[in-house]
């Protein structure tokens, strides 16, 4: 995602905060000379308690704050790249696309000067929600710089555990839903949203197995149309997200896909201060994605 915003901090790294009852919920990166990225501090505080003078500051929309959408890159020049995308995603939204924000995001091409008729995604957000959350996040004393979404900072984890050129597939069960992305040399070629909640994936849930079944359907369904769409790409690796709870998807997903299955621990790719147990690492991956801005000013 580019910037919605323009301020710029002097602390290195990023911190990824949001707001809710009274609470700010953060993680804060910085990058190393070895090119491995530090979690300096991260948990939930009173607005009170942070000093955030001179800081780089990002947020991350929930999934029904935004539409994240699949579109054919406009054949026009860069500089009118952004109007074209309105007029293409204007029936799209369910509200006036005068009263909306809209940026953009590149799928890379199959190979260089490939054709311009290509897929792109296109973000849209209305403007009052937007602003809302900036005064709010400000009247805390969180200054943003950026505002995020949940599959950049999903691809961002997701690049450090990609094989060299080889695609990744990554798969994050939250609260609210579940989010399945492609990733392919850092870069995002594929996002698609589960109707799975964590608490349905955990040990003892009564619908487990049928959560399970439905998953497992839907990642081949992806897997499959990815295929069909992205011939140059080839996806060595399922990963599976932190959860909060132990739960059989891992299991379950070896028995029916070729490919490799593995769980994913952020610390084994991420220096912590202080490691967080699978919980923490579930409850706050978007945060700690979200702070892996690969860029120290201009937004990515």
């Amino acid at each position: 995602m580019r910037s919605w915003l323009a301020r710029r901090g002097k602390v290195p790294g990023w911190f990824a905060a949001t707001l809710a009852a009274d609470t700010v919920t953060f993680a804060h990166a910085q990058p190393q000379a070895s090119g491995k990225w530090s979690i300096i501090d991260y948990g939930s505080r009173p607005p009170g308690e942070l000093r955030l003078e001179g800081h780089q500051c990002t947020t991350v929309l929930h999934p029904g704050e935004y539409q994240f959408l699949l579109v054919e890159a406009p054949d026009v020049p860069e500089a009118e790249l952004k109007s074209a995308i309105r007029w293409k995603v204007k029936d799209l939204v369910d509200y006036r696309i005068e009263d909306a924000t809209i940026d953009t995001l590149d799928i890379p091409p199959a190979a260089p000067g490939a054709s311009r008729a290509r897929p792109m995604f296109a973000v849209s957000a209305r403007n009052d929600l937007l602003q809302g959350r900036i005064r709010e996040l400000e009247q805390a004393r969180v200054p943003l710089s950026v505002i995020d979404i949940r599959e950049t900072a999903q691809r961002n984890v997701a690049a450090l555990f990609e094989t060299a050129d080889r695609g990744l597939a990554f798969i994050h069960f939250g609260a609210d839903a579940g989010l399945l992305t492609i990733n392919f040399r850092g870069e995002l070629y594929l996002a698609r949203r589960l109707e799975v909640e964590a608490a349905e994936l955990a040990k003892g849930a009564a619908d487990e197995d049928g959560a399970l079944e439905r998953v497992a359907l839907e990642i081949q369904r992806t897997l499959d149309h990815f295929d069909r769409q992205f011939r140059h790409v080839a996806v060595a690796k399922l990963m599976l997200g932190p959860t909060p709870q132990p739960t059989r998807l891992a299991e379950s997903l070896r028995a029916r896909f070729d490919l490799a299955v593995e769980e994913a621990d952020l610390r084994e790719v991420l220096d912590f201060a202080e490691a967080p147990e699978a919980e923490a690492q579930w409850r706050l991956f978007h945060h700690f994605g979200a702070a892996l801005r690969q860029d120290n000013g201009v937004a990515r």
